[in-house]
């Protein structure tokens, strides 16, 4: 059955209200290197906020008669939507939350694409500009807040959970919002959404006006995890790396729920970043959670990083079953470790400027079948060499499993293949195994998983 559509001019809701004539026509170019695909599908995605889909591929070809277009107006911009989904309006009109997102997309796709045209001698291979990209986006989207005391806990986990750990989740969020605390996540479904749902309910009893529920995602993840309707700060980063970075330059801790090969990726950037020796005593609380029944899985995680890593990194976080007060409390005496060091070394509360990321963490990596058969995962390097090498595996397989352009590659020319050393690929496949037999790699009730990804054997 068809769904309903509805064609509506938007005006703007916060962020972005006018545009120079450049940004305009860059909006509208329709050939490869204009904004107008990459702005038509970060809008479609947000116009689906609410929408449990991880597939952005099956989202664009549904709605392939929705269209975007800019209408300049005297006073300024509106937007006039051809099509658009009528689960984003209630009687004619948008939802103003979904308003918000749409022009935070347009905000953010629109400067993130203008400062390395715009700024003298940008580099795209320089860590500290790739680093001021960051923040420059961040601060746009006034994201950075001076004068306010650490307080942000970054959430990651899986969009495919069951009901029990997502109530688990929303537990933890509660806790963390009794505790003042506010809450950053990739924005999605799952465990994206329960720490921020439960955070909520928590800011309503403490009377917390100033409750933060921050999403940050990037155009090709968007149609996979469109925002939850929580979020009340949407960020588009321009890439994977630079969201991850984001992350954790602006949050002040880490928890992890139980999750797949997504998860998987951000344990080991952040654990690849916190292994680096520079950041050796910068403080920054690490929790992996979840319920009884989640034991095993994050014994099997904790094995996995052993292997790979070493014992220095499972030094770097703590796992705490089934008990969310005790995950808040944790992470509330970390934000005092936080701003205690801060405060000493002279560094910014609202972003992380002494935390050391190798180049290797920020640099664009492509997935595509010639970059995943080319990963080096041998341990004839050093660790976080092995992290990032391994965080790049994981980043392919998600691509193949819901990004548009990595769907469409592995329909083309068949599942990515990655071989290396045994000793790293065999636990490497083994933990696959388990992600698709637990379910964590396909929403429930979608069609049966096939993976995107081929293990070939490596030498010894």
């Amino acid at each position: 059955m068809q769904e309903p559509t509805i064609n509506a001019l938007v005006s703007p809701e916060g962020s972005l209200e006018i545009l120079s004539n450049h940004e305009v026509n860059r909006l509208k170019d329709r050939s490869e290197g204009g904004l107008y695909r990459l702005f038509r599908q970060c809008a479609l995605a947000v116009l689906n906020t609410g929408v449990e889909t991880d597939d952005c591929k099956t989202l664009m070809e549904s709605h392939a008669d929705f269209d975007v277009r800019l209408v300049p107006q005297p006073r300024g911009l509106k937007l006039e939507l051809i099509n658009a989904p009528a689960h984003a309006f209630v009687d004619g009109e948008m939802l103003r939350g979904i308003r918000e997102h749409l022009f935070s997309v347009l905000r953010d796709i629109i400067y993130s694409h203008s400062i390395p045209q715009s700024a003298a001698g940008f580099r795209r291979d320089d860590p500290e500009d790739l680093t001021n990209l960051v923040f420059h986006v961040l601060r746009n989207a006034r994201v950075l807040e001076a004068g306010r005391q650490p307080d942000l806990v970054v959430c990651w986990g899986g969009h495919s959970i069951s009901q029990d750990e997502y109530q688990y989740s929303k537990e933890v969020g509660h806790q963390l919002g009794l505790r003042a605390l506010s809450i950053i996540t990739g924005c999605g479904p799952g465990a994206m959404k329960g720490p921020m749902k439960g955070a909520t309910i928590a800011h309503a009893k403490q009377r917390v006006k100033n409750g933060r529920y921050i999403g940050i995602t990037e155009p090709g993840i968007i149609g996979a995890e469109a925002p939850n309707p929580i979020v009340n700060e949407l960020v588009i980063m321009p890439d994977i790396e630079k969201r991850l970075e984001a992350f954790i330059r602006c949050g002040h801790g880490v928890i992890v729920f139980p999750g797949g090969v997504g998860t998987a990726e951000e344990i080991l950037y952040l654990l690849g970043i916190l292994l680096h020796p520079d950041n050796a005593d910068l403080p920054f609380p690490v929790v992996f959670t979840g319920k009884k029944e989640n034991a095993e899985y994050f014994e099997m995680i904790d094995k996995f990083i052993r292997n790979a890593l070493g014992d220095d990194a499972a030094k770097k976080y703590e796992i705490i079953i089934d008990d969310p007060a005790r995950v808040a409390q944790t992470m509330k005496k970390g934000m005092k470790e936080v701003e205690t060091f801060r405060r000493a070394m002279q560094d910014a509360y609202y972003f992380n400027w002494m935390l050391k990321i190798d180049p290797v963490f920020q640099l664009p990596f492509h997935p595509n079948h010639e970059n995943m058969r080319a990963l080096e995962l041998h341990r004839d390097q050093p660790v976080h060499l092995i992290a990032a090498n391994l965080r790049k595996a994981f980043s392919g397989i998600v691509a193949g499993n819901v990004k548009e352009d990595g769907i469409r590659q592995v329909q083309a020319k068949g599942p990515f293949e990655i071989s290396g050393d045994p000793t790293l690929i065999q636990p490497l496949e083994a933990m696959l195994e388990q992600f698709v037999a637990q379910n964590r790699m396909k929403l429930p009730g979608s069609d049966t998983y096939l993976p995107s990804y081929r293990i070939v054997s490596g030498a010894a």
